[in-house]
């Protein structure tokens, strides 16, 4: 898809479809929004013009929610306590509402992700 902001709304289109597919209704909402922000993320700091968004089910445990991009540079979790920023802030709720997240790299890109506990 485009790297584009409204890649998001189709991002959490395809989120919703896969999670109704897989009867895991009960995590549409905070995935849609993992997946806002992995997007909102690759807009905001990727190269190229495309992305890749990933929603796997790697286990009868887990949801992965994945956007693959080119640019090799690796998000981080930002612990600054600035109350007035309030970009940035992205990969803190990832954090909070996955059960573990990472970056997969490649020899020509990345691949950030989220995996939640399934119902």
């Amino acid at each position: 898809m485009r790297r584009v902001p409204e890649s998001a709304e189709a991002a959490r289109k395809l989120v919703r479809a896969a999670l109704a597919a897989w009867g895991q209704e009960g995590l549409i909402e905070d995935a849609a929004l993992v997946i806002t922000e992995l997007v909102s993320n690759t807009v905001d700091h990727a190269r190229l013009e495309s992305i890749r968004v990933v929603v796997t089910r790697p286990s009868e445990k887990f949801v992965r929610l994945g956007v693959v991009d080119r640019s090799r540079n690796v998000p981080y979790l930002r612990t600054d306590s600035n109350g007035d920023n309030t970009r940035g802030r992205g990969l803190l709720l990832v954090d909070t509402l996955t059960d573990r997240w990472g970056t997969d790299r490649y020899r020509w890109g990345k691949q950030v992700w989220g995996e939640m506990t399934c119902d």
